[in-house]
């Protein structure tokens, strides 16, 4: 509509006002919505915590109870037809298995009888005389309570009622008052029962049992060479990049070789009669293949992208602006990481209350078992996907933190002077309009976790009805929905960012970056996939130093543990952790990405509109046109003198 000689006249031409790119001084909240119906799914779990607190046994998960119904630690209300509950335990605050060292399942439970005692046997007890002698000492009886302790040695029935001999030597666990064995081959048998996965899980347990002083120095490696790659990546330089890459390199070539020579030495000296050996022979070779095709893969993709190394470390200098402007934004992940330890514990803890929801059965032997009560299983379901979902969040609110804070400084005109306190500002802005762009971003996620949950759990349970088909299906689906929460942890990255600029709502902010992106995304995509592989190298070295550390640590007891699966474990814990600290630089690259297709979008650089960007960075821009210009001239020169040859006609 226009004004002409005081009339108003309708254009023929009408077109919607294009949507500024600039940081909002004054902002609406977002996805309201979503943030209503996250505090209505929170109102469930807040139910459900409170009811595992009600109708849950506390006292029975922290103190133990033994098979007759009574709680350690405390006096107990009889149970009716079981004549052994209703006792006075008050003495008595440990829970000690009969035959932990020979533990049975019976209907998918611990078949050992449990009793509470005063004290866990210190030292290993080889007959019913040392079991008499240890109960008139120390006042703790390890027979069923029904035997006195001077028939030990004389009741015919006492093979039965009577802890398995030998009683290995046991200790209180901290805080649970559980009597556990000590000996690293009755402790992996015994928690690996409790479980119930007694194959696999006796292999893990044995060898952490064993090596756990070596798991420990092998995880604060882990976190000290995080720390290091991390400060590397903070001050880098081209030598630091060409020095990361030939760390690379050696490390994956010299794990590989170490890997195949104790394969070979492994085919030299394998002891028949020790089954460890077998199985870790086994393992290394699975290591040894599976290693030798990343570092195929990787060097070969060094090959390729090794001419974007110099644009890549100034990518990297121009993105430590960003860091200097906010050093304690490298620590953000700390505070991430506490925030998600202490949700994770909180969730198990009402987890295992759940648990011990249940009423009081008698079964055979005067024996009492608790049974579930009714719904109980679905509340479980509801917990693990308020697990996901929660978890998710508040990676999310990381990620918008740190996008609120990059945001803020690029499309600051002084960048000499940034804000005094920008973490929390993007904090605050974060909390006060747009915490429910960020469940919503966090719920998707959550909605292609969930059904890869599923399906691992339909195929763990009927793993043995399962064909090699159905596996392979299985494996397949599973990929797909990581593969799926994964491009949709990148989608929701750059909806962040442009809500961190617009404050619109996530599908707007999801469509506006899409279509900027899809226009702008050939300047530097190239040399920004590049910084992400040099990222991943950082990581992949973390994890390479970590693996040979615990290759030497543990080589030295091959034949006491199966230490190919505790080395597995230390892996996955060194590639956890170096994801998390190196993150940050992720998202550091992918939102300064965003910010400069927003600035040529908007800006040209004349003195109306200027850049955004600094001098350092329109110069490294510059470069990256350069190098895109000529080379898509070589590429459209060949093609001329391809397209001359064939149409080029014959002259007589």
């Amino acid at each position: 509509m226009q004004c002409l000689g005081g009339e108003y006249v309708v254009s023929e031409e009408t077109t919607p006002r294009q949507r500024e790119w600039r940081p909002q001084l004054y902002r609406k909240c977002t996805d309201t919505a979503w943030l209503f119906l996250f505090f209505l799914f929170w109102t469930g779990l807040v139910f459900i915590m409170g009811y595992s607190v009600v109708a849950g046994a506390t006292g029975r998960l922290l103190f133990g109870y033994d098979s007759y119904g009574n709680v350690c630690g405390k006096k107990n209300s009889p149970v009716e037809g079981a004549p052994l509950s209703g006792q006075d335990m008050t003495l008595k605050r440990h829970m000690f298995f009969m035959n932990s060292c020979n533990p049975e399942i019976k209907d998918t439970r611990l078949g050992s009888t449990a009793l509470c005692v005063s004290s866990c046997p210190e030292e290993q007890l080889s007959t019913l005389e040392e079991i008499q002698l240890f109960a008139d000492t120390n006042g703790s009886f390890l027979c069923v309570y029904s035997l006195n302790s001077f028939n030990y040695t004389q009741s015919p029935n006492a093979d039965s009622l009577c802890p398995r001999l030998p009683v290995p030597p046991s200790k209180s666990f901290p805080l649970f008052n559980r009597c556990i064995p000590q000996t690293p081959e009755c402790y992996s048998l015994f928690a690996s029962v409790l479980i119930n996965d007694v194959d696999t899980l006796h292999q893990i347990l044995s060898g952490i049992m064993s090596g756990r002083d070596t798991i420990l120095g092998l995880c604060i490696l882990a976190l000290a060479l995080s720390l290091a790659m991390m400060l590397m990546f903070r001050f880098i330089t081209t030598l630091l990049v060409h020095l990361i890459i030939s760390l690379v390199i050696l490390g994956l070539l010299f794990v590989c070789g170490v890997l195949w020579w104790l394969y070979y030495d492994y085919t030299i000296n394998l002891s028949i009669e020790l089954d460890t050996e077998k199985e870790n022979m086994k393992c290394v070779l699975g290591f040894a293949i599976v290693s030798s095709i990343i570092t195929a893969s990787l060097i070969v993709l060094i090959f390729i992208l090794r001419k974007r190394i110099k644009l890549t470390v100034e990518l990297f200098q121009v993105t430590n602006k960003a860091f200097s402007s906010s050093p304690f934004l490298l620590f953000q992940p700390l505070w991430t990481f506490a925030i998600l330890i202490f949700f994770w514990v909180l969730w198990v803890a009402v987890l295992l209350s759940l648990g011990t929801a249940g009423s009081a059965q008698v079964i055979e032997g005067g024996q009492v078992e608790f049974t579930p009560l009714l719904g109980i299983r679905y509340m479980w379901w509801y917990h693990l996907i308020g697990l996901i979902w929660t978890s998710e969040f508040i990676l999310a609110c990381q990620q918008m933190t740190i996008t609120g804070v990059v945001v803020s400084w690029y499309f600051n005109r002084n960048k000499n002077d940034p804000s005094d306190h920008p973490i929390l500002s993007s904090l605050s802005i974060l909390l006060c309009y747009h915490q429910g762009t960020v469940v919503k971003g966090s719920f998707f996620i959550t909605l292609a976790r969930i059904p890869r949950v599923i399906l691992m759990y339909i195929h763990d349970t009927l793993k043995d009805k399962h064909s090699a088909c159905s596996r392979g299906v299985f494996r397949c689906c599973c990929c797909c929905f990581s593969y799926l929460a994964r491009l949709l942890h990148h989608l929701n990255q750059n909806a962040y960012t442009t809500t961190a600029i617009n404050g619109t709502d996530f599908c707007t902010s999801t469509k506006d970056s899409l279509k900027i992106l899809s226009k702008n995304s050939n300047h530097f995509t190239s040399v920004n996939c590049f910084g992400d592989f040099v990222i991943f190298l950082g990581k992949v070295l973390v994890v390479c130093f970590t693996v040979f550390a615990g290759l030497m640590a543990f080589n030295y007891n091959r034949t006491l543990q199966v230490w190919a699966i505790p080395l597995l474990l230390v892996a996955f814990f060194a590639c956890l952790v170096a994801h998390s600290f190196l993150s940050v630089f992720e998202t550091v690259l992918d939102v300064l990405f965003l910010c400069f297709t927003v600035d040529l979008e908007t800006n040209d650089g004349s003195s109306e509109k200027p850049y955004f960007m600094d001098q350092e960075f329109l110069s490294f821009i510059r470069k990256i046109n350069k190098s895109n210009s000529t080379v898509a001239q070589i590429d459209k020169d060949q093609l001329k003198n391809e397209e001359g040859t064939e149409l080029r006609p014959i002259v007589r």
